[in-house]
């Protein structure tokens, strides 16, 4: 299972209401697009994907709407599909950072 989770850092506050898509690369160099959805009041998006996923390459793309940074395309290896892998991402309007949650 693959999640997401936004935080508006600048304020302290969970980031509602960002489009999220979320990508595998296939064996041909191109992106199949797996899930999409938007942020709920709690800045958290829990349905990108359901139970396990394949091993290999995704890639999520937040589409912020802020004039400085537009998205954030964040690449992640999945090697063991059964894990749930959660990638959360910090936000403000000069700077973002992510890492891997639980």
């Amino acid at each position: 299972m693959i999640t997401t989770h936004v935080l508006d850092t600048s304020s302290g506050k969970p980031a509602a209401g960002i489009a999220v898509t979320l990508e595998r690369s296939m064996p041909n160099g191109t992106w199949s697009a797996i899930g999409r959805g938007t942020t709920d009041n709690d800045g958290r998006l829990r349905t990108l994907t359901t139970g396990d996923v394949e091993k290999g390459t995704y890639r999520l793309t937040f589409d912020t709407g802020t004039a400085f940074y537009p998205q954030v395309v964040i690449l992640f290896n999945v090697a063991d599909g059964a894990q749930h892998y959660h990638v959360p991402l910090l936000l403000s309007p000069w700077g973002y950072t992510t890492y891997r949650g639980s």
